[in-house]
């Protein structure tokens, strides 16, 4: 059985390194007992003798023997250090297990996100990272190695999952990992999913967090969009978006008939579940009737605890004992030791393998820093200017691995006078905290950077050679210190050590919490007596030797390793980083084998010995008198420690021999246990209440406690300091002893400033403690050292976290590091990276909210991440009684590292605020932890309204909101052709008069023209084709007929064509022919609605619409007969059609609303000549204007400009269908210029194609002679609010070709009135020529008054100012009052409300399938309760109030601007508010760069966010935080769902008007093909 007793010492580096890698894997249950048998006797196979043939039990008794397992209270203690990070505690992970159990027993079920598949495939090969650049080789906290044989993969789920629960170790880590891993099936999965009833089975069920939800019954959710369904004569038209469609099974139906998907529904429905529980506190609703929003106070709990205790005392250290043989400075001892044992070893350096490769004596140090400070003086620069001064700064740039060289170069600055400021080697220009080392270097004038020369050959270098400049440096000259490039001084030139003094002696770097770089200077005293204190503290001796594993550049292995050494004559061991990974033992190696006295560490050093320690059987730590653990300050470590003694205590160490240590950069060495004999010792634990701690109050609690934080005590203060516990907030009043504060400290071994930054100096190292009676406690300024921590028995101090890492959350303080000992200790940890994880605060709506970022392992699947993230927040929420406001998971190898492992948390936190941090996956829980929202409104029963209360013109005391526009009476324009009321006979009687008179000329896309038409020819066609319908068509008088023509000439003649028969014509646009699909249901919709019984079209449209598309799907029923007008009949009419009655139906105007709803009213002849004369007189268009027109022609004011007003007004129109300018983006303006036109009108959608496609050529434009000097007035025809965003960037873009920014200006239109305000601008010297009205007026109102319908005016630049433009002037015969929708009373100026109005040119009604009225009758026969209640309204269904400007129009009077808002139909009704979408959606946009378009929606009262995504799919997560955030921020909304989709999700109809509710639909029915959808818990 010799063969058996494998010796690990004598093995390759390679070999031992795998054996260690898979001990770990072992540990932490990554690999199965059975799998790390084969595979460690294969590594072993080569150097066992006659291995063949042996048998696996054979190597599994080999490990058995290598590594004994412990019994009893050791096997607790031993697994408590199987874990890979210092965040471990059992206690601790069974009180996490204990609170998912109970989350168990809730069943509460949280929707998963759901994302497509392209993207996680994608997502999936962009994470995998070969295994030697995995993070876990560069991880600090984990010594993970992944191989190509990696278990997990493997093995199925169920086996892994069956494996995991049965287990062969019966130690509590194996049972708590197994009790924690879910089998729950995967939200949203349908029946069809397979359950494995065996993986439920025993007492260790797993945790079934995301347990099931069967939807069995679908009642009718509350829809706070207030949209009803839609009767018979409005038809909801479908995606604009080819959408696949559903089988009957896929789709079920809600209350109201609506259907939608089941999936969908029901992860919403999940969703709807997590938002059951009550949030902490509960919110009060009530009224709030005043302006002034303010976020609901947290109310302190009156049950939380208080401190109770006395006030606590000034602690004093004891004193430095004065030794006669001290040096008085450290150049002074340095050159004391050279002199008196120059072969004394002072430094030796370690290489990668472990093998000593340099050792630095005393004479060596000494002689190798009077060249470094030689060559600083007198080699750089010239005589006259050199370029280094005794007091100048200078930067230390070394690597890890060579100590020797930095503490030459450390002592030659010394020697020099120099004062060094070491940094970390910057491996790239992009580096984490490049920006704010340069403003370090900056701010202390550092102009030459030491550094050696194998550093200096890895930094990146530009084609030159030289260094290339690093982002935010300063410039640098760089100096390798290696013996070859220095200079030997004279004999006669030495250097004079200086006595100590107040001056800087060197300065280290701090990062702050928001991640700036501060310099902290430490002058020569407090570096010296930091020395003489930790001498006597650690009782060191000389010739003592130190085994030094820290960062010998800063903190306590700057202290100890290059300070304190030097004073003592120790001899420094340093290992670096690099043999850590490798060889995780070395360092308890060289205590063993060099008999080191003192060792200085981390608990990430303890816990990796301890992990390694099985396979060395001949280490001693007899020799080792102090232990000393450089982070025993955080709560964390005492796992660590406890498991290291317990690992070790066979092997010679002494449990007194571990000396935990409180430091920071502004205190130094703040407290440090002394080693000592067990008898004398004074040491202290407790388990501390993390309830209490929130609230900065120490309370014992017992280990059977779920949420308990067990403490070790750091030791007694620093010798010769005095120490005390000042409270956080308000002045430094001394803490109760039972309270939590922070730690001040008054020593002479503090460091003096930050550099160059006075202000917060003083509120740090300045700090006058006060006693209960507001007195000082000391007459000498203390310093704050960023500590929390009390005082426990025997003056013993015990820390407890950092103030940088606290976050405070509704009023009660968290600690980042208790939050990440917690997600740790949720089962399966192995999905993310242990030791590559983050928790920081962000402020979202005036208060921190929690955000965990990890790092994903490549191999963790989808569902076991959520599966994972559900229960961490849970877990938190459980043991911490706080919610998380995001959780991220981010590919391997993409957080900021920093230079020796770990997270840089301030680059991450601000990854993710600008949305830039690219994760994986991830989780929003904005509805659990954001509990101060506005408090919601209840709007109070009103009979009347405000209105009830008239005096004159005055609503309770402010004017009523009304405006009218210039009397009209029909033929009042003095015209003799438009006298008649009827278009039919003005075009006869023109076509008499004035035959030749060009009324339409069209152009192509190429800016060629393809049709005119005078009125003679527009009057012979349409002759033409009254013969067509009467004798072909065979049509009756007062039949309907459908025009499908595109944009051009032919459709007016149609029209005419129709008036002259007598029949109705309804304008249709034409099906795409590249989008049949989609387009072609809704033309059949609109001729079937209409009751056409005729087609009128073209031949090329006539083949689309007998396409097989046409007969496919729901278009089964056969089209009316369609007639082709290319090849009319030349036989004239014997009588032309003039109705009885101008009353009667002129024409059908159809039109899709907002909110997806198919509307069409009825305009009767006298209300089409009325219209006719008001755009006549507003717009001053006569015979002798040309007019371009680049509108849609089917509905609306385009369709009254392009069909309509040239004929009644006789002015020249120029028609630019705006489908042309797809290929030609600048078709309209070049036209507009060609043709020198005056007045041209346009849609936002051609707005908006201008300037994004001629955005870069407005030179090329200006080359081609483009000049807009000529337009007097552009006009946008829209039924929304006025953009003004886009009117700006479209006025300022092209103000180069000469377009002035007075010429825009905007109209307003409805359904029931198509033209309200129109306002042409007259620019320059046209003003002379006419009388246009007033400027555009904009005003800014505050947003959050808008929400509760009140209007209050505000400066520009305010906060929550929203600008709103004037939508132009009332049309003459328009009356327009503002109203209140529900109680139907008049409002006054100051008040937001529906806008009615009164005019002969309304429609006059709806037109419905079976000719009945509609529902919506009231639209068109509204009155007043109160006031006026004889004139008849029309409400037009959309928001806005009047307010009375300072201009004046051309008659004198004041002018009275009408301001729209947004539409009733469409407003979001949310927490007694209402909000308009295009608000959030402004919001949104502005909030990533990567938005192209955005709509909201509601449904069952969440909010619902669709994002298109116009950058690459892997930013397509970070939208979600930022789009939660800016909409918090903004409008005090949470965001349920996010979507985000592909540009071109959000259908936009013509007039470039989102269609929000075809949007809902599409997102309700699954057809949107989203690339991500995340429901925020």
């Amino acid at each position: 059985m010799a063969e058996r007793s494998v010796d690990v010492v004598p093995l390759p580096l390679d070999v031992r390194a795998k054996l260690a890698e898979l001990e770990l894997e072992l540990s932490e249950g990554d690999i199965t007992q059975k799998g790390y048998d084969k595979k460690r006797a294969k590594l072993l196979a080569a150097y066992i003798p006659q291995c063949q043939g042996v048998d696996p039990s054979l190597h599994k008794e080999l490990h058995l023997r290598a590594a004994p397992a412990p019994t009893g209270k050791q096997s607790r203690r031993k697994e408590c250090g199987s874990r890979d990070d210092r965040y471990r505690s059992d206690v601790h992970t069974e009180a996490v297990q204990a609170a998912l159990a109970k989350h168990k027993e809730k069943k509460m079920a949280m929707p998963m996100p759901s994302k497509r598949r392209s993207f996680a495939v994608h997502a999936a090969v962009d994470t995998c990272t070969p295994p030697e650049t995995s993070s876990a080789s560069e991880d600090e906290n984990s010594l993970r190695r992944r191989s190509k044989g990696q278990c997990f993969t493997g093995l199925s789920l169920e086996q892994w999952v069956n494996q995991a629960m049965q287990g062969t170790s019966t130690t509590s880590s194996s049972a708590s990992s197994a009790s924690s891993l879910g089998s729950g099936p995967r939200p949203g999965s349908g029946p069809n999913v397979i359950h494995n009833p065996d993986l439920r089975t025993g007492g260790s069920a797993l945790a079934d967090v995301l347990a099931q939800t069967h939807l069995e019954q679908f009642g009718a959710p509350p829809d706070v969009t207030t949209h009803t369904a839609v009767q018979t004569e409005h038809a909801r038209l479908p995606a604009m978006r080819s959408c696949p469609k559903l089988s009957r099974a896929d789709v079920m139906e809600t209350g109201n008939g609506m259907p939608i998907n089941s999936r969908v529904s029901s992860k919403i429905q999940q969703l709807l579940n997590t938002l059951k529980r009550p949030k902490r506190p509960p919110l009060k609703e009530f009224f709030v009737d005043d302006l002034d929003e303010l976020l609901e106070v947290q109310r302190p709990d009156p049950n939380q605890p208080r401190p109770e205790g006395d006030s606590s005392s000034v602690v004093k250290g004891d004193p430095i004992a004065v030794m006669a043989h001290w040096p008085h400075s450290l150049e002074t001892a340095l050159q004391h030791w050279a002199s008196e044992m120059p072969k004394a070893a002072c430094l030796t350096t370690l290489d990668t393998s472990g093998r000593p490769v340099h050792t630095l004596t005393y004479g060596k140090l000494w002689r190798q820093s009077l060249k470094v400070s030689y060559t600083l003086l007198n080699k750089l620069g010239t005589k006259q200017e050199p370029l280094l001064k005794p007091g100048n700064k200078v930067a230390l740039v070394y690597p890890n691995t060579e100590p020797g060289v930095f503490m030459v170069a450390f002592y030659g600055c010394f020697l020099a006078g120099l004062v060094p400021v070491p940094i970390e080697v910057p491996l790239t220009t992009k580096d984490a905290g490049s920006l704010q080392t340069g403003f370090l270097l900056g701010s202390c004038g550092v102009s030459v950077s030491l550094t050696s020369d194998s550093c200096l050959k890895g930094l990146p270098k530009a084609t030159s050679g030289d260094v290339v400049p690093f982002k935010g440096w300063p410039p640098v000259t760089w100096f390798v210190t290696n013996s070859k490039h220095l200079s030997k001084p004279p004999k006669d030139w030495t250097s004079i050590p200086r006595e100590s003094n107040g001056e800087p002696a060197y300065i280290e770097y701090k990062s702050s919490k928001e991640g700036c770089m501060m310099g902290v200077a430490v002058s020569h005293t407090a570096m010296l007596t930091h020395c003489q204190a930790l001498i006597q503290a650690c009782q060191y001796t000389q010739g003592d030797i130190l085994i030094n594993v820290l960062d010998f550049k800063r903190d306590v292995g700057l202290w100890h390793a290059i300070l304190t050494s030097v004073m003592n004559l120790l001899h420094v061991i340093c290992v670096p980083y690099a043999l850590m990974k490798t060889n995780p033992l070395s360092w308890v190696q060289k205590v063993s084998l060099h008999k080191a006295a003192v060792a200085c560490v981390k608990s990430r050093d303890m816990h990796w010995a301890m992990m390694s320690h099985r396979e060395q059987r001949d280490i001693s730590l007899s020799s080792l008198r102090m232990l000393l653990v450089s982070d025993g300050a955080n709560p964390w470590s005492v796992s660590s420690c406890d498991a290291f003694i317990n690992a070790f205590q066979g092997r010679g160490l002494k449990p007194e021999a571990i000396c935990p240590c409180a430091t920071s950069p502004e205190g130094l060495t703040v407290a440090i246990r002394r080693p000592a004999a067990e008898s004398t010792r004074t040491a202290g634990r407790g388990v501390l209440s993390m309830y209490g701690l929130s609230y900065g109050v120490i309370r014992a609690d017992s280990e059977e406690k779920l949420s308990v934080l067990t403490v070790q005590d750091t030791g007694k203060v620093i010798c010769g300091a005095l120490l005390c516990i000042v409270k956080l907030d308000g002045p430094p009043h001394v803490c109760q002893t039972d309270e939590i504060g922070e730690v001040l400290l008054n020593s002479r071994c503090v460091a003096s400033c930050y550099y160059g930054l006075p202000g917060i100096t003083k509120t740090t190292f300045e700090v006058f403690p006060l006693n209960a009676s507001g007195s000082p406690v000391s007459q000498f300024p203390f310093v704050r050292t960023g500590l929390l921590g009390f005082l426990g028995p025997s003056e013993l101090l015990f820390v407890v976290g950092r103030v940088d890492g606290l976050m405070l959350v509704g009023g009660r303080r968290h600690s980042c590091d208790d939050v990440i000992a917690t997600a740790l200790a949720v089962e399966p940890v192995k999905l993310v990276y242990r030791g590559r994880i983050a928790v920081f605060p962000v402020s979202v709506l005036r208060d921190d909210r929690i955000v965990v970022v990890a790092e994903q392992r490549p191999e963790a699947s989808e569902d076991d991440c959520f599966q994972w993230m559900s229960r961490v927040l849970q877990a938190i929420d459980s043991i911490h009684q706080v919610g998380v406001y995001c959780l991220a998971l981010v590919p391997a190898n993409t957080l900021p590292k920093c230079p020796l492992g770990g997270v840089y948390l301030s680059d991450t936190r601000q990854r993710f605020l600008e949305g830039s941090l690219h994760p994986c996956n991830i989780l929003m829980c904005p509805h659990a932890c954001v509990s101060n929202l506005p408090k919601p409104r209840q709007k109070q029963p009103v009979d009347v309204g405000p209105a009830s209360v008239m005096v004159g013109s005055l609503v309770a005391g402010k004017r009523i909101a009304q405006a009218c526009g210039r009397e009209l009476v029909m033929g009042d324009d003095g015209d003799q052709g438009s006298k008649s009321t009827f278009l039919s006979e003005v075009l006869q009687y023109r076509a008499g008069t004035m035959p030749d008179h060009n009324l339409f000329t069209l152009v192509n896309n190429k800016g060629a023209v393809t049709a005119t038409a005078t009125y003679l020819q527009l009057h012979r066609r349409a002759e033409r084709i009254t013969t067509l319908l009467l004798e072909k068509g065979r049509l009756n008088k007062g039949e309907h007929v459908a025009l499908v023509y595109p944009p051009g000439v032919d459709l007016v003649t149609a029209f005419y064509g129709c008036l002259y028969a007598g029949c109705v014509p309804v304008t249709v646009r034409p099906p795409h022919p590249q989008n049949l699909t989609s387009t072609l249901p809704t033309v059949k919709m609109i001729v079937e609605v209409s009751k056409s019984v005729c087609v009128l079209t073209t031949l090329n449209v006539m083949k689309l619409l007998k396409s097989k598309e046409s007969l496919s799907g729901d278009m089964v029923k056969p089209w009316p007969q369609i007639l082709d007008t290319d090849d009319l009949p030349r036989k004239r009419p014997s009588q032309l059609y003039r109705a009885p009655t101008a009353e009667m139906l002129a024409y059908l105007d159809f039109s899709v609303s907002t909110t997806g709803i198919l509307a069409g009213v009825k305009m009767s002849h006298a209300a089409v000549g009325m219209l006719c004369q008001a755009v006549k007189l507003q717009g001053e268009l006569y015979p002798s204007r040309l007019v371009a027109l680049c509108l849609d022609p089917y509905c609306g004011l385009g369709f009254v400009l392009w069909c309509l007003a040239g004929v009644y007004a006789g002015h020249q129109s120029l028609l630019i269908p705006p489908m042309e300018l797809e290929g030609n983006p600048g078709l309209w303006l070049s036209t507009v210029s060609q043709y020198r036109v005056r007045d041209t009108f346009c849609s936002y959608n051609v707005m908006d194609v201008c300037t994004r496609g001629l955005g870069s050529q407005t030179e090329a434009l200006k080359a081609r002679g483009v000049n807009l000097s000529c337009v007097r007035s552009c006009v946008v025809v829209a039924e929304e609010r006025p953009r003004i965003a886009l009117t700006q960037s479209f006025s300022k873009l092209f103000k180069d070709l000469g377009l002035s920014p007075r010429a825009v200006s905007t109209t307003f239109g409805c359904r029931v009135n198509v033209s309200i305000c129109l306002q042409p601008q007259k620019v320059g010297a046209f003003v002379k020529q006419g009388s246009a009205g007033p400027d555009p007026t904009t005003v800014y109102v505050d947003v959050r008054a808008l929400r509760h319908d009140r209007v209050r005016l505000v400066e520009k630049g305010s906060p929550h100012s929203l600008p709103l433009m004037a939508s132009g002037k009332v049309m003459p015969g328009v009356k327009i009052i503002i109203a209140n929708s529900e109680t139907r009373g008049p409002l006054g100026d100051s008040h937001l409300g529906e806008i009615w109005v009164a005019s002969l040119h309304c429609a006059s009604g709806y037109y419905t399938i079976y000719g009945e009225q509609s529902p919506h009758t009231d639209h068109f026969s509204s009155q007043l309760s109160v006031g006026d209640t004889s004139t008849v309204w029309a409400k037009t269904g959309y928001l806005g109030f009047v307010r009375r400007t300072d201009l004046t129009d051309a008659s004198g009077e004041p002018h009275d601007a009408l301001y729209i808002v947004g539409s009733l139909d469409e407003t979001l009704e949310l927490r007694g508010l209402r909000y308009h979408p295009i608000d959030i959606e402004t919001s949104v946009q502005r909030s990533h760069k990567s938005i192209a378009e955005c709509a909201v929606f509601t449904w069952t009262n969440l909010l619902v966010v669709v994002v298109e995504l116009g950058g690459p799919e892997q930013e397509a997560l970070d939208l979600v935080p930022v789009v939660t955030n800016a909409v918090l921020e903004e409008h005090y909304l949470v965001v349920g769902v996010v979507v985000v989709a592909d540009p071109g999700t959000v259908p936009i109809n013509s007039r470039g008007e989102k269609q929000r509710m075809h949007l809902r639909d599409g997102f309700l029915a699954d057809q949107l093909d989203p690339i991500y959808v995340a429901y925020n818990m």
